[in-house]
């Protein structure tokens, strides 16, 4: 027997404003969609921890039993700037910009995102698609909306038509809002856009003459809009009709509401069971933004340098930071909450690490059952993470009152809480048990020791141009020696 056979999700909902109870397609099969980065620049924070909301969601799914398959994409094309249907693709500016080809800026930054996500110990997707793999899947979609009068052509261009297609179906039933106020909130079209209305979104644009990123279709050299690259990948790879959508709150609209209008246009019916939508990140009490240097990527937390943080973090410190808020929240990201959470993190590392010290007993004073229970009651409610944080310290005081002989378990009990404890904060929580950041003072005194080390020998071989070598290779990174009566030392600038 699977666990999802015993244990039942609840998740939010976004499309029904309301947590439901979570029910597959396909029973034992879960298809998942979640819109990945636009590869123009290094991933920043708010995107990790979109990302590391669903990556918890994909290891508990999988915990569960769920053969899931998870499509994560990487838009490459298409994205205009400002999230408009006109204006400069993002990455072809970067590419303008440092003179380079955009294939080189999607690459190197694509490399970026990799890099980060492994460091925060990320499962890979079952599928990671771009935008310029499937340019032929979008023009076909494109025929389909055009074939039944929901898009409409100019110039080359090609947009869809929002108007027509609310006179059957309703524009705005995700983010709740109504055609009406939409026309009412917006500016006059200026005369020089091919629009019908100023809510129509672009399916393709023509490119201009200075466009580098372009491709032929029955319509014009160009490119696809940015909400059809979604489209396309997810109902190649989940079906027209899958199970759950994932994304940050900023793309449910209007990117999350085109897509829904493009697949009923295209298939007459929902394209998504479950829409999820994490929180956004804030830092010191404020939006995060580079032009006002409230900003901080990720690497500068595991390196300390930033003038917002006092130290450098490990990243499974950073990513219990970040688990400790549940992903409908919003969170905010300060250096006394780091400090807080580095202790909690490692107190519960402690813990995990004298579990296989404890002592079984001929009875058990702890309900474990119960306990374990709670566990997964916290995920299978919404992915309550704080919650199930805090039945995780609830194992951590059994396991310091086990280990003083105030509470027992007998083997079979301790054996489940071993492997509960494992299973969340390991498989599910996803992180990593490493040694306080501290320790890596003993790792360098320990490389530096065996360097001094080599260096007496070579001057016990009368080996002086190695000796030397070694003393000035460690002064030109930081590192002094000094030679006395008791022997080598060592300084750090």
């Amino acid at each position: 027997m699977h666990l999802f056979q015993t244990q039942h999700i609840k998740l939010y909902n976004t499309l029904s404003g309301q947590k439901e109870a979570f029910k597959p397609i396909n029973e034992g099969h879960v298809g998942m969609y979640v819109c990945g980065p636009t590869v123009y620049s290094n991933v920043h924070l708010g995107n990790v921890r979109t990302f590391m909301s669903f990556d918890m969601v994909f290891r508990y799914l999988k915990h569960l039993g769920y053969k899931v398959r998870f499509v994560r994409n990487i838009t490459d094309a298409g994205h205009l700037e400002n999230d408009a249907d006109a204006g400069e693709d993002r990455i072809a500016k970067k590419a303008r910009l440092e003179e380079i080809e955009p294939m080189e800026v999607v690459q190197r930054y694509t490399v970026d995102f990799h890099n980060i996500l492994n460091k925060f110990n990320f499962l890979p997707p079952s599928i990671e698609p771009t935008a310029t793999g499937h340019i032929i899947e979008q023009i076909e979609i494109i025929k389909t909306i055009l074939d039944k009068g929901l898009a409409y052509e100019v110039n080359g261009s090609v947009y869809f038509d929002v108007l027509k297609y609310n006179e059957t179906k309703q524009y705005g039933i995700l983010s709740k809002r109504n055609v009406e106020d939409l026309i009412h909130n917006t500016r006059e079209l200026d005369g020089q856009s091919d629009k019908k209305n100023p809510q129509d979104f672009a399916l393709w644009k023509k490119a201009e003459p200075q466009h580098i990123m372009r491709w032929p279709s029955p319509w014009s050299d160009g490119f696809p809009g940015w909400h059809l690259e979604c489209t396309a990948m997810s109902t190649k790879y989940l079906g027209d009709h899958f199970d759950i959508h994932g994304g940050g709150m900023d793309l449910k609209f209007p990117h999350h509401e085109c897509e829904i209008a493009q697949g009923e246009a295209c298939n007459d019916a929902s394209p998504v069971n479950y829409w999820m939508h994490a929180n956004m990140l804030i830092m010191n009490g404020k939006k995060m933004a580079k032009s006002t240097g409230n900003f901080i990527l990720p690497n500068e937390i595991f390196s300390g340098d930033n003038p917002h943080i006092t130290k450098a973090y490990a990243p499974s410190v950073a990513r219990f930071f970040m688990l400790q808020a549940h992903y409908r929240s919003i969170l905010d990201f300060t250096n006394n909450g780091l400090l807080a959470s580095e202790k909690g993190f490692y107190r519960l590392m402690d813990a995990i690490n004298i579990m296989d010290e404890l002592k079984s007993s001929e009875s058990s004073s702890i309900t474990i059952l119960d306990w374990k229970q709670s566990c997964y009651d916290a995920m299978n409610d919404d992915f309550n993470s704080p919650i199930l944080i805090a039945n995780l310290f609830e194992g951590v005081k059994f396991i310091n009152q086990i280990k003083e002989g105030n509470a027992s378990l007998t083997h079979d009990d301790l054996e489940i809480f071993k492997a509960t404890m494992n299973a969340f904060v390991f498989d599910i929580l996803g992180l990593v048990n490493v040694t306080k950041v501290e320790t890596s003072t003993d790792k360098l005194s320990g490389a530096v020791e065996l360097l001094i080390q080599i260096r007496q020998q070579a001057r016990a071989n009368k080996d002086f141009a190695l000796s030397d070598k070694i003393r000035d290779e460690l002064a030109e990174v930081g590192i002094q020696l000094q030679d006395g009566k008791e022997g080598t030392t060592f300084s750090t600038n």
